[in-house]
């Protein structure tokens, strides 16, 4: 994937993003805990520590709470050179985030999110087994670490950049909006093979809860908007119900507002 001439005209960090920017301290950082973690996994007197810090069922089974907040700073997957190109988007996405949502908006965007998505993961896996429901006997695996945080940042960059147009595979430009949507698709396709339903869940929640949160998202705009309209059309059916009770009459204005019940 890689940015077109128009995106960078469109959102113009002047050097601020990735590529062709310094990559910010704390993204760095980010990135370098993530690969650390990873590497643990795979020798013996460490790999007690990465497993401490992921998402497991001990969040309910032992309290291990912090597993809410820890998971998406654990890097998870196989000994295998695709944690180098997951960390690389990580990087790309995670730069031009922070470029708009500055150091604070980022961190929070990150931890809201993440512990949203680990909320809603575990109520569907205790749902599934309050049900006798078929799951995996590894559930969250395709949330864990950097998987989350690409969730996250796809879907803040989707928001935030919407009308930016994207080089999927360096071919095939598409509207950055559309990354809402197939970064669905690829969970769902990750769930049909791994049969992780809570982790399916928990990807979703955090594309929700990402999208709903940003600033100018027109999804919120569109959700607030709603809950007006609702609570306008709520209002107008109280003063209906008042005015006959008493028996009242509600005076109508020329664009069709209420003015209220009067004698």
């Amino acid at each position: 994937m890689q940015p077109t001439g128009r995106y960078r005209a469109q959102t113009s960090f002047g050097g601020g993003g990735w590529p062709g920017g310094t990559p910010a301290p704390d993204i760095t950082a980010l990135l370098a805990v993530v690969f650390v973690t990873w590497a643990m996994q795979f020798f013996t007197t460490t790999a007690a520590v990465p497993a401490l810090l992921r998402l497991t069922p001990a969040v309910w089974g032992s309290g291990y709470l912090w597993e809410l907040v820890t998971y998406p700073l654990v890097g998870f997957g196989p000994a295998s050179p695709w944690i180098l190109l997951e960390l690389l988007i990580v990087l790309w996405f995670g730069q031009d985030v922070r470029a708009r949502l500055g150091r604070r908006g980022f961190w929070i965007l990150v931890a809201t999110a993440a512990a949203a998505a680990a909320v809603g993961a575990i109520a569907v896996q205790l749902a599934l087994e309050a049900t006798g429901g078929a799951g995996t006997p590894f559930p969250f695996q395709i949330m864990q670490g950097q998987r989350m945080l690409l969730a996250i940042l796809i879907a803040a960059f989707a928001t935030l950049y919407g009308n930016a147009t994207i080089l999927l595979f360096f071919i095939l430009p598409m509207p950055a909006r559309w990354f809402l949507w197939i970064e669905i698709g690829l969970a769902f396709v990750a769930f049909l093979s791994s049969k992780d339903l809570a982790g399916f869940a928990g990807i979703c929640t955090a594309v929700g809860v990402t999208v709903l949160t940003l600033p100018g998202s027109s999804a919120r705009q569109r959700l607030r908007r709603r809950y007006l309209s609702w609570r306008a059309r709520r209002i107008e059916r109280r003063l209906a119900r008042l005015a006959r009770r008493r028996g009242l009459r509600v005076i109508r204005r020329d664009d069709g507002h209420d003015d209220g019940p009067v004698n």
